[in-house]
C-alpha cells in the first residue's frame, strides 16, 4: 500500500489534518457572513486574535471526543456522530471564552453558525471521500462474482469484510432476499435483487461465480430448499457458520465453509439451560473414560466450557488420548489429568479414582461398531459390560456423586451384540443405584453425524474415490444427531438424574440412510446415480431396517428439558439379573459360543423383570 495512505491514516497525521481545517473554517465562517466580500478590519482583527483560542480549544475537544481512535478506511456512522458532539462542544466552549475575553465584540451572531456547519464538512468531508475512493478502486477490482443470499445482519457483516480485505478473491454482486420490504434496497452499495425462489435465473444473468449462503439461523428444512435451489443454478455455493458455532467457538461470519451434512439434516438449535449446567457441574472434578474418542473428546470440550475444576481423562488408545490432552492443554481449560486406562482394570482404575478422587463419572468408553462387534462377542461383553461393572464399582466405592453411562437406541430391543452389552450396561447401572450413595443415569441416544464409525466418514471417501457409495438397504433408516448437540445434552441430563433414570434424548425424525447418501453425493458437487453410483448391499449382520429410541414397558414422562424424556427407574431389586450377569462375565474365559448364550440368557431376565412390573 502507497506510504502517503499509511501516513494519512494515522493519528499523527488526522490530527494535524484537522488542526489545519480549523482556521479554514473560521475564517471562511466570517468570509460567508460578508457576503464573500472584504471582511471589515475591526472583523478580521478579531477573527486573528481568536484563532489561537479556536485551534486550542477546538483541537483538545476533538481529541478528547475521540476522533482519532477510528481508521479513515472504515469511517462510520459513529465517527460522524463523534464530529458532530466535538463541533457542538467545541463551538460551544469557543463562545463561552470569547464572551469572557471582550463581550463577543466583532463576532457576528451567524459566525458561529457557520463555523460549526464548516468544521463538520471539512472535519466528515475527507473522511468520507477517503472511504469512497477506497471502496471504489475494491469494487473495481477482480474476482469471482458472488451473489449472496440474505441480506440480514450475517451478509451486511459478510460484504463489509468482504469489500474491506484487498486480498479477498470475491466480489459482491447482488443480494437475494425472502423480506419484500428489502427488495430495491441496497446492502453495504450492494443491490437487493430479488427473492430466493428467483436464485437459479440471477445466478445466470448476473453470471455469477459463487453463491453464499449468508443465514446462520437458517433451519434443516431451509437449508435444504437453499442448496436445492443452488443445485438448480449449476453453481458452487458456500455457506457461513452456524449460530452454534459462531457462539461456542466465536468464528466470524466470513470463515466461509463447504454445506455440510449436518447443516441439513439437523433439527431447532438445543436450547440448553447453562446456568442449570454449570451449578451442578463448575467447581467439580470430573472423570470422562472413553474421553479421547469422538462423543468423549467433545464432551471434554463441553465441560471444559462449563467451569468444570479438572478434568480427569481416561482412555486406553495412547493417540486419541494424546490429541485431546494436546488441545485442551493449549487453551484455557481447566486443570487437565490424561491417563492411559483400560476399563476393565480393575487396580488401574482403583489407583485413578484414589489419586483423583472424581465427584462426577461419565461413561463414554464402549465398543460400538455393530457388524464388527457380531462375530467378537467376547471383547464387546469384556469393554461394555465388564468396562461398565468396573468403572461403577469404582465410583461406589470411592463415593461419587454421579455417574452417567452413555447408551444408545441400539440398546432397545437389541438385534445384535453391540445393542445387547449396552442394554445390560443400562440395567447394571439402575442396580447399582438402588444400593449406592451415588446417582447412576444412563443417557440413550441414536446416532452420532461424523463420529467414528459412522456412516458419513465411509461415504465421504467412497464419494472421494468416485463411489460407489454403499447402502445396505433402500428403506433402512436411522436416528441422527451432531457430536455437540449430543454431548450437550448429555451434560443437560446429568444435571436433572436423581438417580436411576434412563434418559431419551429427542433425536427428531429418523432419516433414510439412502437420503443421506444422495445428499452427501449432491453436496460434493456430484449427482446420485450418474456421477456417484449408489449399491444396495443387503443389511449387515445385526442391523435392523429400524431402530427405536425407548420400550413400551418404559413410562416415558417429560423432563425440565423440552428435548429430554426420561424412563422411570425399575424400583424393585432383580436378583436373577444379579445371577445372569454373573454367568455371563464367568462366561468371558470360556467359548464364544457358550459366551453368546449367556448374553442371550441376561437379556431374558431382564425382559422378563420388565414384563412383570408392567
Amino acid at each position: 500500500m502507497n506510504p502517503w495512505f499509511e501516513r494519512l491514516r494515522s493519528r499523527t497525521t488526522a490530527f494535524a489534518h484537522d488542526l489545519f481545517m480549523l482556521p479554514i473554517a473560521w475564517l471562511l465562517a466570517y468570509w460567508l457572513r460578508f457576503n464573500l466580500g472584504e471582511i471589515p478590519a475591526p472583523y478580521f482583527q478579531t477573527a486573528l486574535l481568536a484563532l489561537p483560542l479556536v485551534i486550542s480549544v477546538q483541537g483538545a475537544v476533538n481529541w478528547w471526543f475521540g476522533l482519532y481512535r477510528g481508521v479513515w478506511r472504515f469511517a462510520s456512522l459513529p465517527d460522524l456522530i463523534r464530529i458532530l458532539k466535538a463541533v457542538a462542544v467545541g463551538t460551544a466552549a469557543i463562545l463561552f471564552l470569547l464572551f469572557l475575553f471582550n463581550r463577543m465584540a466583532f463576532v457576528p451572531r451567524s459566525v458561529p453558525v457557520l463555523y460549526g456547519i464548516l468544521q463538520l464538512f471539512l472535519l466528515a468531508g475527507p473522511r468520507l471521500l477517503y472511504r469512497w475512493l477506497k471502496d471504489h478502486r475494491l469494487m473495481l477490482r477482480e474476482g469471482k462474482r458472488v451473489l449472496i443470499v440474505g441480506a440480514g445482519r450475517a451478509g451486511e457483516m459478510l460484504v463489509r469484510d468482504l469489500l474491506r480485505d484487498p486480498e479477498a478473491p470475491y466480489l459482491p454482486v447482488a443480494f437475494v432476499d425472502d423480506k419484500l420490504r428489502h427488495h430495491g434496497g441496497e446492502v453495504q452499495g450492494v443491490p437487493i435483487r430479488g427473492t430466493t425462489d428467483q436464485l437459479p435465473a440471477l445466478a445466470e444473468a448476473l453470471q455469477i461465480d459463487l453463491i453464499l449462503l449468508a443465514i446462520p439461523s437458517a433451519t434443516a428444512k431451509q437449508m435444504q430448499r437453499l442448496v436445492s435451489l443452488c443445485e438448480q443454478s449449476g453453481r458452487p455455493f458456500r455457506t457461513v457458520p452456524q449460530l452454534s458455532d459462531l457462539i461456542n467457538d466465536q468464528r466470524s461470519f466470513r470463515q466461509i465453509r463447504p454445506v455440510r451434512i449436518e447443516d441439513l439434516l439437523g433439527r431447532e438449535p438445543v436450547r440448553l439451560d447453562w446456568e442449570g449446567i454449570r451449578q451442578g457441574i463448575a467447581g467439580k472434578r470430573v472423570l470422562i473414560t472413553g474421553g479421547g474418542g469422538s462423543i468423549g473428546s467433545e464432551l471434554c470440550r463441553q465441560l471444559a466450557r462449563a467451569g468444570t475444576d479438572s478434568l480427569i481423562i481416561a482412555d486406553h488408545s495412547e493417540f486419541n488420548l494424546y490429541k485431546i490432552d494436546r488441545e485442551l492443554n493449549g487453551g484455557a481449560a481447566p486443570k487437565v489429568l490424561s491417563r492411559l486406562v483400560d476399563v476393565v482394570d480393575a487396580q488401574a482404575l482403583d489407583q485413578l479414582f484414589a489419586h483423583t478422587r472424581p465427584e462426577i463419572v461419565f461413561h463414554a468408553a464402549a465398543y460400538k461398531h455393530v457388524p464388527l462387534l457380531e462375530h467378537q462377542v467376547r471383547a464387546a461383553v469384556r469393554n461394555n459390560v465388564l468396562g461398565t461393572q468396573r468403572v461403577a464399582e469404582a465410583a461406589d466405592r470411592w463415593q461419587c456423586e454421579r455417574f452417567v453411562l452413555i447408551s444408545t437406541d441400539k440398546a432397545v430391543h437389541p438385534a445384535n451384540v453391540m445393542g445387547a452389552t449396552k442394554r445390560i450396561a443400562e440395567r447394571l447401572c439402575q442396580d447399582y443405584d438402588r444400593r449406592s450413595r451415588t446417582s447412576y443415569t444412563a443417557v440413550r441416544f441414536g446416532n452420532v453425524l461424523g463420529s467414528a464409525g459412522s456412516v458419513v466418514p465411509l461415504f465421504r471417501q467412497q464419494i472421494e474415490r468416485g463411489g460407489p457409495v454403499t447402502v445396505t438397504h433402500p428403506e433402512i433408516q436411522r436416528f441422527f444427531m451432531t457430536i455437540p448437540e449430543a454431548c450437550q445434552l448429555i451434560m443437560q441430563a446429568a444435571v436433572l438424574g436423581q438417580g436411576g433414570e434412563i434418559f431419551v434424548l429427542d433425536m427428531g425424525e429418523p432419516i433414510k440412510i439412502r437420503y443421506l447418501a444422495e445428499q452427501m453425493i449432491r453436496l460434493s458437487g456430484k449427482r446420485p446415480g450418474e456421477d456417484i453410483p449408489i449399491e444396495y448391499i443387503g443389511l449387515r449382520p445385526g442391523e435392523k431396517l429400524y431402530e427405536e429410541l425407548f420400550y413400551r414397558t418404559e413410562a416415558l414422562i417429560p423432563t425440565d428439558h423440552p428435548q429430554i424424556r426420561m424412563a422411570q427407574a425399575q424400583e424393585a431389586p432383580d436378583p436373577g439379573f444379579a445371577r445372569a450377569l454373573n454367568c455371563l462375565l464367568a462366561a468371558l474365559d470360556g467359548e464364544e459360543a457358550r459366551l453368546r448364550d449367556r448374553l442371550a440368557e441376561c437379556l431374558s431376565s431382564i425382559a422378563q423383570t420388565e414384563e412383570a412390573h408392567v
